[in-house]
């Protein structure tokens, strides 16, 4: 049986390719938007739709501008985790 290369190695992947992440534009801005299953959600966050909590065990989305204000790093620095609804309603 082969080995596989070490991931140090290999090519780094595109950063949409896996899960259920995909790119939104909502009011002109284009938003990565990454869904978080129940199991998965494992602390409290405060959504900015509604201020309530997002609490732990609740599916919800994380979504963050795909370009920052002042570039890349800044539009991961502003993501936000919505419930699935407040996400569908902003």
């Amino acid at each position: 049986m082969a080995k596989r290369p070490s991931k140090h190695t290999r090519a780094p992947r595109p950063l949409l390719s896996g899960g259920s992440q995909r790119r939104v534009t909502k009011r002109g801005v284009s938003y990565i938007v990454r869904d978080v299953p129940a199991h998965r959600a494992e602390k409290e966050y405060r959504c900015p739709g509604c201020q309530q909590t997002v609490a732990p065990g609740t599916a919800h989305v994380v979504a963050w501008p795909e370009n920052g204000a002042y570039g890349l790093d800044t539009g991961l620095d502003a993501r936000r985790h919505w419930h699935t609804h407040c996400w569908g309603q902003a």
